[in-house]
């Protein structure tokens, strides 16, 4: 089960160099020039998690396996894109294939690094990318919406199933508005078609504010109007420094911890992203653990058990029973053994001729 994540932006806003600091390595080449990412370069890095050294601990593992998410460096996308500038259908194909979009701003200044725009105004840089993404989607939703009609005029059934779905798309793209505005309106039937039509607009969205050293503690006045921003369309927002990052990527443990505290940080802005891009997906961690391993499996919010354990082994799905849970809490406090059951409450006069009778 793989959950990609597509780090997009202009170019020149630190993708690059937020990517080879995300995966610890030189993968993706930074350069101070546009389209210095000709191929997209995929990263798996693994998704930080405090509570899995605990449970190593007390169950006594000899490793600890934690999960892992992808994120995807996606070269920059310029205004015209949807119409082929730059490199654009390359890399609108690219974030096609992505399952969360991680769209980088770029919130700081420095003379020494051009800015395609000519300007650093990230609101704006949003709304480039944004729009070159609906127009994207607008043009392959209109070619397609017309073959469905028809089909759907002739009783095709699963046209007419899909043209509702499609038809509020293109009305919200038509608009001006991104398709991931439906998520909220539709049933669980409908999300899954609109899912099925792959459009760009409709894939999750998380700001990555990248801004100076001095501003990765607090941000700035550019942060805070991406946070206003992302607030209207009820997306999240990261701040983090790429240069931070990736002087961090080059030290060890220790040194990292020492470092990050001189500059007022308590973590990594990494580790912070990471969590954002697993939470942005909705997914969820579950636990095995034992004197082998302690590991850490993903699944979507609200998958239910059966489900869970087919990611282990798909035979545990197709032949499951039940499952037995400790909740992370008591598996700590009672050091890995099933917390202690309440007194079952006296049996009623009722309950004992039921229990009679039943023998």
């Amino acid at each position: 089960m793989g959950f990609k994540c597509g780090i997009v932006g202009l170019p020149n806003v630190g993708k690059s160099t937020l990517f080879n600091a995300l995966t610890k390595t030189a993968a993706a080449q930074a350069a101070n020039y546009p389209f210095c990412t000709i191929e997209p370069n995929t990263g798996e890095v693994a998704v930080p998690d405090p509570r899995m050294a605990a449970l190593a601990q007390v169950a006594g593992s000899k490793e600890i396996i934690p999960t892992r998410i992808s994120f995807v460096d996606i070269a920059g996308l310029v205004r015209g894109a949807s119409k082929g500038e730059g490199l654009g259908n390359q890399f609108l194909a690219n974030i096609r294939e992505v399952d969360a979009v991680v769209h980088v701003l770029r919130c700081f200044e420095d003379d020494d690094i051009t800015h395609v725009e000519g300007k650093i105004d990230p609101v704006a840089d949003a709304d480039t990318i944004e729009t070159e993404l609906m127009l994207a989607d607008l043009d392959s939703l209109e070619r397609r919406v017309d073959q469905t009609r028809k089909r759907a005029t002739g009783k095709d059934k699963e046209a007419q199933t899909l043209l509702p779905v499609m038809e509020a798309s293109l009305k919200l793209l038509q608009d001006g508005k991104p398709v991931r505005g439906l998520l909220n309106e539709l049933d669980a039937e409908d999300i899954k078609i609109l899912k099925g039509l792959n459009l760009l607009t409709s894939k999750p969205v998380l700001y990555v504010c990248n801004v100076a050293e001095g501003d990765a503690s607090k941000g700035n006045a550019q942060t805070e109007k991406v946070a206003a921003m992302a607030t209207e369309q009820s997306a999240g927002t990261v701040t983090i420094s790429a240069a931070i990052e990736a002087e961090v990527a080059q030290l060890d443990a220790e040194e990292a911890e020492m470092f990050l505290s001189e500059m007022g940080l308590e973590e990594a802005g990494l580790d912070r992203l990471i969590r954002a891009g697993y939470e942005l997906l909705e997914l969820i961690t579950y636990f095995t653990v034992g004197p082998k391993e302690t590991r850490a499996w993903t699944v979507h919010q609200g998958t239910k058990a059966p489900a869970a354990a087919g990611v282990i082994h798909t035979d545990f799905e197709r032949g499951f029973i039940r499952a037995f849970t400790i909740a992370y809490n008591d598996f700590i406090t009672f050091k890995g053994k099933p917390a202690p059951r309440k007194p079952a409450r006296p049996a009623t006069k009722a309950r004992n001729m039921l229990s009679r009778t039943a023998t």
